[in-house]
């Protein structure tokens, strides 16, 4: 019998995710506050990932625009 040390959730929630290339992430509606610019991950759990592995928080991000 051969059991996995990684949850099995995690590979079910890794493909929830949605992928935007070329986009801007804003901290606030006025949009003058740009977090990111470029590719990023919107994970499931609602956290940003940025190409470098960085993660930014749901209360930190206003919103997207791709």
């Amino acid at each position: 019998m051969v059991i996995s040390t990684e949850p099995a959730w995690k590979e079910l929630v890794d493909g929830l995710g949605r992928e935007y290339q070329d986009a801007v992430v804003y901290a606030d509606l006025e949009q003058e506050t740009i977090l990111h610019e470029g590719d990023v991950r919107l994970l499931a759990n609602g956290w940003v990932e940025l190409p470098t592995g960085r993660l930014l928080s749901p209360d930190a991000v206003h919103h997207i625009d791709t």
